[in-house]
């Protein structure tokens, strides 16, 4: 049987009784209403799944006014709660009228069985998923407050680079646009994507964030659609996914590069269509998200190659970000080591550390390979070892890795992060939780480069 509260509102005792032997078999839990001046006390219990309303409650009025004035109240009492419309006079106009006003459905007297518990059953199913729906975002909440209210990491810096960037961020964040940020690794484009999302109209709303890179081809459509109880061997249970959870917020899609070209056109028909089905359902769920995707991969070079849809990159890039490297905005360089500094000083209790004008030269004289995150990771390890007040130039260690001298231009990019790894691990004695958070990376992101390299 079914699991959840389901009141039936009719003013005929007939019906009332046939309703009561059709579904006796079918749901745990259904109370039978012959007027619905009850409904405003049972509504506030706040545990009604399905309400079935008849429309019309005297005898020889048929307008269905009275049926949409309380349609309009249940709704205001619990906008989420799954209404389906019933009435004997087939008025596809009153119908249409309904499901506008909020109803998920309507079934019309004489009613067939089947089709009748079968409705009943999406509701139900439907007020599942938004009752879902709300406790992710109600977590990602709570996650974004705890998060604001310790260091907030924010985009650093005065530069022209910068400077010319953010005035891209403010004109796009007051839209809906897609946004494409792409750039080297340890830029900080998720910084870029929360900036957007902060400045946007759906700032009060979630960001959910999906490491495109970490989903395999098997999972992808229960992480991203969600899935409906006993749809594969797994699935104990209804659950939302990441676009649904996404719903009125913001969908940041990581690492959107790596996606098989198979997934592509599941991501493409999602994302045109505005609308999801989780897997095991027939039942499309229509969303409102605003889409921002990132990579550290040439699409352009991946769509002239075939790896990459030509039609998915013109969806998710009707705006484009690059986000300079380090390198190229070394005058940010001092504001930066400096938010970190003061970060690492409070992590490890050393409030009276500071950086000499060496130490800033220093800082300021290397190329940053690995951009912002080696420079974090840089001073993290300069605070733990820096003996008295001050940090000194050779406390940064930055001419050596894996015992060589750490030349750029003998190094390709994938060599810089393959050592940045290797020294991690060595740091973290293996331990691969600490090694990928030093890193500021996800347990997924590092096994993926492991396997990349063959460590």
């Amino acid at each position: 049987m079914e699991k959840g509260r389901i009141i039936i509102v009719d003013d005929n005792r007939s019906v009332l009784s046939a309703l009561e032997l059709l579904l006796e078999n079918e749901f745990s839990d259904v109370k039978y209403l012959s007027g619905p001046k009850e409904l405003p006390g049972l509504l506030k219990s706040g545990d009604i799944d399905v309400i079935l309303l008849d429309m019309n409650f005297r005898a020889g009025i048929n307008t269905g006014n009275e049926g949409i004035f309380w349609l309009r109240e249940i709704l205001k009492s619990d906008p989420d709660i799954s209404v389906v419309m019933i009435t004997a006079y087939g008025d596809v106009e009153l119908a249409v009228k309904a499901m506008r006003e909020g109803a998920v459905d309507f079934i019309l007297k004489p009613w067939e069985n089947e089709k009748l518990v079968a409705t009943l059953k999406s509701a139900l199913k439907l007020r599942k998923s938004r009752k879902e729906v709300n406790r992710l975002r109600s977590e990602q909440k709570s996650l974004k407050s705890t998060i604001s209210g310790s260091h907030h990491k924010s985009i650093i810096g005065s530069s022209s680079e910068v400077t010319n960037m953010m005035r891209i961020v403010e004109k796009v964040a007051a839209t809906d646009a897609a946004v494409l940020i792409t750039g080297e690794n340890g830029t900080g484009k998720d910084l870029v994507a929360n900036e957007i999302h902060r400045r946007s109209k759906r700032r009060n709303e979630v960001m959910i964030s999906v490491d495109m890179g970490a989903i395999t081809e098997t999972l992808f459509e229960s992480e991203l659609f969600g899935h409906v109880k006993g749809s594969f061997t797994d699935a104990r249970e209804d659950r939302a996914g990441k676009i649904e959870a996404a719903n009125g917020g913001t969908l940041c899609l990581d690492e959107i590069g790596n996606l098989s070209l198979s997934l592509q056109v599941k991501l493409l028909n999602a994302l045109e269509s505005m609308r999801i089905t989780r897997v095991g359902s027939n039942m499309p769920i229509p969303v409102n998200i605003r889409l921002i995707s990132i990579t550290n991969r040439n699409i352009d070079k991946m769509v002239s190659e075939g790896l990459f849809r030509e039609d998915l990159l013109y969806r998710i890039n009707t705006i484009h970000i690059e986000v300079p490297p380090l390198r190229d905005r070394k005058s940010d360089i001092p504001a930066i080591s400096e938010f970190y500094l003061n970060k690492y000083r409070d992590k490890y209790a050393k409030p009276g550390l500071k950086m000499n004008s060496q130490t800033l030269d220093a800082l300021t004289g290397y190329d940053w390979p690995g951009n912002i995150r080696e420079l974090q990771h840089t001073i993290e390890k300069a605070v733990i070892l820096s003996e008295g007040n001050v940090i000194k130039p050779e406390d940064l260690m930055l001419n050596y890795s894996s015992g060589k001298v750490f030349e750029r231009s003998q190094m390709t990019l994938e060599d810089i992060e393959k050592n940045m790894i290797l020294n991690t691990l060595k740091e973290t004695r293996g331990n691969k939780s600490a090694t990928a958070e030093k890193l500021g990376i996800t347990r997924q992101k590092l096994y993926n480069r492991l396997k990349k390299y063959g460590l």
